[in-house]
């Protein structure tokens, strides 16, 4: 796997952040544990690496991302078709959003 430099921010884009936030906020209010966290993030890897995954480490926090969504569904913190829902609402806001520009999620 490809380190990153040193000095290198630990997120590349704004949506990482927000996951990794995201993912301590719903352990703080107890959806679940490190252990239960640690084992969805490798199955999430584990799932990527068997459909193709390179596992260079570049699709980190899209795993992470996969995870999260995971364990949200199996602990009813969304529904399926409110998370659907939400995919394709970020979706047409990222196609609608000029390039450098803030992505913004309107209802």
């Amino acid at each position: 796997m490809n380190r990153p430099p040193e000095d290198a921010p630990p997120f590349a884009e704004p949506w990482q952040a927000q996951a990794f936030a995201l993912t301590l906020g719903l352990h703080a209010q107890g959806l679940f544990s490190w252990g239960e966290w640690a084992a969805a993030l490798g199955e999430a890897i584990k799932r990527a690496q068997a459909a193709g995954d390179p596992d260079t480490g570049e699709r980190y926090w899209h795993h992470w991302l996969d995870a999260l969504e995971t364990l949200s569904l199996a602990r009813g913190a969304v529904g399926r078709k409110e998370l659907g829902e939400r995919i394709e609402a970020w979706d047409r806001a990222v196609r609608a959003t000029p390039h450098g520009q803030p992505i913004e999620l309107r209802r």
